[in-house]
């Protein structure tokens, strides 16, 4: 295995030169800088990450901490947070978490001292506990929690906003008996979700009816479910507004099943704008997440703490946007989807996408 001597030797400066070069210093001309790199790739040699971090008291390395590491949005949360890290010359130490409190200890504790700062999404987590003890080693940035966590900076994104919009969009396309299919009753996204919907709801002078609201898991196999429920409805509703997309693609399946068909026969909306919600038949309207934001801005809240002005910085919203497909019966114009941000209300439209 190759040494830093060796790169020295190769490359005709001292050790001094080549730890300068492997730890960014300012201190070395880019001459020499390629001369030590180029060397290095000759010799085949790799740094010694645990050494460096010993010296420089930083690992480089952002820890991530998920509920679950299965699917498309998960795939896309962590994409998001990867392509932000890697613009700052950071890797990513991935790991699964439940909401049981002594899972996530475990998962904390497997992470002390290997990362610089860690993202944590916990949104059924009711303990503060953990991650308020993880806080005082680290900086934590929590997306979307059930709860603030003292010394813990907050990343959100607009549940109730997007929720609201989405559901004042299909009432006026017309829809006034309109179901949802919610998530876990413990999840924070769940509930502000289901919070969105209802506000839309009394907005228009409808009142909420608790036998509209089916419960759910944030999973295709529940939105499956969900469709026996919304048969045995009479009069069956005319739309739905389901808390996720992977629940949204089950209950498509299950329509289908039934020979019903979408939006002829119900409309239907999602959340979280999966990159499969584009090709699914119809495609599927929903409520788009910024992911790649949202990874760009818990990356600098982690990075850069001292940039934070404000309290209101350290607990920031995550806008989202509505994009308009087939499935609910009503889009923009020309090849590509109505898209509006939830800072801007729906108007009716139905012209088919």
């Amino acid at each position: 295995m190759a040494t830093i001597r060796d790169v020295a030797r190769a490359s005709h400066v001292s050790i001094a030169t080549v730890s300068r070069v492997f730890n960014n210093s300012a201190l070395v001309s880019e001459a020499t800088r390629k001369r030590v790199l180029a060397a290095a790739e000759r010799v085949a040699y790799w740094p010694n990450a645990t050494a460096r971090s010993l010296i420089t008291n930083r690992t480089h390395t952002i820890g991530v901490l998920l509920p679950d590491l299965h699917g498309e949005f998960f795939s896309e949360v962590i994409r998001g947070i990867d392509l932000a890290a890697r613009a700052r010359g950071f890797a990513l130490l991935v790991s699964r978490s439940s909401s049981r409190a002594d899972e996530l200890t475990h998962a904390v504790r497997s992470m002390r001292g290997r990362v610089d700062g860690m993202i944590v999404m916990a949104p059924d987590l009711d303990d503060s506990r953990v991650l308020a003890q993880c806080s005082g080693h680290v900086p934590v940035v929590l997306i979307n929690p059930e709860i603030r966590v003292a010394g813990c900076a907050t990343l959100t994104f607009d549940n109730i906003g997007g929720a609201r919009s989405l559901t004042r969009h299909l009432i006026a396309n017309g829809h006034r008996r309109i179901a949802t299919v919610h998530g876990p009753p413990h999840n924070i996204d769940a509930q502000q979700r289901l919070e969105g919907y209802r506000e839309a709801l009394k907005e228009a002078g409808i009142a909420p009816d608790p036998a509209l609201e089916i419960q759910g898991a944030f999973t295709e196999r529940s939105g499956y479910d969900a469709g026996a429920a919304l048969m045995a409805m009479k009069p069956r509703p005319t739309a739905v507004f389901v808390a996720n997309d992977h629940m949204a693609i089950g209950l498509m399946g299950a329509l289908h099943d039934s020979g019903l068909e979408i939006p002829a026969d119900i409309a239907l909306a999602g959340f979280d704008d999966i990159p499969m919600a584009r090709y699914l038949t119809p495609p599927l309207t929903s409520v788009h997440l910024d992911v790649e934001e949202m990874g760009r801005r818990a990356l600098q809240i982690l990075l850069d703490p001292d940039a934070e002005e404000s309290a209101e910085q350290r607990h920031q919203v995550v806008p989202v946007a509505i994009v308009v497909r087939s499935s609910c019966g009503a889009s923009g114009s020309g090849d590509a989807p109505a898209r509006w941000n939830t800072s801007r209300p729906p108007t009716p439209t139905s012209r088919p996408e």
